[in-house]
């Protein structure tokens, strides 16, 4: 398969140029053999390390190996495997091979597993070994699957991965595929109900990485990569996966969930020079009493995404470490990241300005563009959009807008450029006729000294009008009170214009989210 071109221009974007036949495992792959790096450690997980070498023979392996079970070019695999050196290896064998691996939450319910295994008609699935019972409940009754493989030892009907893989030839001929039919899916958080099955093409791995990963975070070989989001969201497949094949990069992966003991031993053992996380995580590792100092560790870039990151917690984390925190938007849509603050012009409080490659617009409700200062719908065009949502001519046509996207978000630019985020287009409020983002109170109540984390909903009055209705998670040892929640809306009608408190303020434990740290707010709209 041929090599790509990156191309500079001072005028236009940036442009990675991918050839009509590609295949985007081969790629990925091979660059890395052909770059001297074959010795080169691509990946660490919880078991060990694996070169770049290492890692293409496994592929290869594992691509051989679901062609021995039958499946052809263009159909489908689930995976539902923890983070570590079995999702990469099946996952680049399956694109290799020409099939299209298929990324599910491994999080997820039994009943919600056997949807997605019937939506996306999966001839395979390959599955965690603590994750297999789930399987099992159902994957006899599924019609498409013809093969259930668990990495780990053979249980039960389920055939081993490590068996088949050992059996398969290490050499496998790259599958005759092109850079614009379908490569992988990617299962939709569900932050805003039923997740969709959201089809990316084989160019878009390289793009997300070329124009994100190289020319806003400078990803270089020499570096290490630590992402807290996992592999089957779209943020981590990019952060673990994309930017560190494409540049040669070091990723360090964790199959546990991502707890802020789990990671400062991580930090502090590892010492990785690029850091991805959700702001949850932020706060979280902020109010944690084992936060480390800035001592020992390397960390060049902080970086958050997967929901605007509260101005406090950003300033509070730099004060910390000495390191700024860029926070950036990305959609399961685009793949990753499409807006992003940068080191040498980063404003806390705002989303950043576009990645190099892409460009966006704001629109109100009739489709018109917006100027500076005016709020509405960001639309977002580039190089990485997946082609649209399996199975859903509706939510498709809804979502993809010819060369534009619909990202669903409110956002309001600066006059000197920079996005400042307002808001899902279903979260947004209007009080006494005037717009009230949720995430400017909720930013409010977060700056709060006893506030872990807020959401904030609308709710109706007894007049029918629409008031900021708060949910609230406190700090370890705080305990909710009327007088604590006079507190918090005295505190944010300090901070904000009156309109804008919350009228209401419910304390809750933790906050509904998906398994990507993304708050579910439709849910909190239910229990209002």
């Amino acid at each position: 398969m041929p090599g790509l071109s990156s191309a500079d221009h001072s005028v236009t974007p940036p442009r990675v140029e991918v050839p009509r036949d590609y295949n985007a495992a081969h790629d990925l792959l091979e660059r890395n053999l052909r770059a001297g790096r074959r010795d080169r450690i691509a990946y660490i997980d919880d078991a060990g390390e694996y070169s770049f070498g290492e890692l293409a023979a496994r592929a290869n392996r594992c691509g051989n190996a679901l062609l021995g079970l039958g499946l052809r070019p263009e159909e489908r695999v689930l995976l539902c495997l923890h983070d570590g050196i079995d999702f990469p290896s099946v996952f680049l064998g399956a694109i290799k091979a020409g099939i299209v691996p298929v990324a599910v939450n491994t999080l997820l319910p039994a009943q919600d597993l056997e949807h997605l295994l019937r939506d996306s008609r999966a001839r395979a699935a390959v599955v965690s070994p603590a994750l297999l019972p789930r399987f099992e409940t159902f994957a006899r009754r599924v019609p498409s699957l013809k093969a259930l493989v668990v990495a780990g030892p053979a249980e039960g009907a389920a055939a081993s991965l490590p068996a088949l893989a050992a059996a398969a030839p290490e050499d496998l001929e790259a599958a005759e595929t092109c850079r614009d039919e379908a490569c992988f899916w990617i299962y939709s958080s569900g932050s805003t109900g039923l997740p969709k099955g959201t089809v990316h093409r084989h160019a878009n791995l390289v793009q997300v990485a070329e124009h994100y990963g190289r020319l806003v975070l400078g990803i270089a070989d020499s570096d290490l990569i630590f992402s807290t989001a996992k592999l089957f969201f779209a943020y981590g497949l990019g952060n673990s996966l994309a930017f560190p094949l494409a540049h040669g990069a070091t990723a360090l992966l964790m199959a546990e969930r991502a707890t802020p003991e789990a990671v400062f031993a991580r930090l502090a053992r590892h010492r990785p020079s690029l850091f991805f996380a959700v702001p949850t995580l932020y706060a979280s590792m902020l109010a944690h009493p084992g936060l480390p100092g800035r001592e020992g560790l390397r960390v060049r870039h902080f970086v958050s995404a997967g929901e605007a990151l509260p101005a406090e917690v950003g300033r509070r984390w730099a004060a910390h470490f000495g390191v700024d925190v860029l926070d950036g938007l990305g959609s399961t849509e685009m793949l990753n990241t499409f807006l992003s603050n940068r080191s040498g012009a980063l404003r806390y409080g705002t989303t950043g300005m576009p990645v190099p490659g892409y460009e966006v617009r704001l629109v109100d409700e009739e489709g018109r563009v917006l100027g500076d200062g005016e709020t509405g719908e960001l639309q977002i065009r580039g190089p990485s959009s997946a082609t649209g949502y399996w199975n859903n001519r509706e939510r498709s046509q809804a979502t993809f807008l010819g060369p534009w996207v619909r990202s669903g978000d409110k956002y309001t630019r600066t006059a000197d450029g920079y996005y400042v985020y307002a808001g899902r287009s279903d979260d947004m409020l209007k009080v006494s006729g005037i717009y009230v983002s949720p995430i400017e109170v909720e930013s409010a109540l977060v700056a709060h000294a006893a506030v872990l984390e807020a959401a904030v909903v609308g709710d109706t009055d007894a007049d029918g009008l629409t008031k900021p209705r708060a949910f609230v998670v406190l700090k370890d040892g705080l305990r909710p009170s009327p007088e604590l929640a006079e507190a918090l809306q005295r505190h944010v009608k300090e901070r904000l214009a009156p309109y804008k408190y919350p009228r209401w303020v419910e304390f809750i434990d933790e906050l509904p989210k998906t398994a990507t740290g993304k708050i579910q707010r439709y849910k909190l709209r239910a229990r209002r």
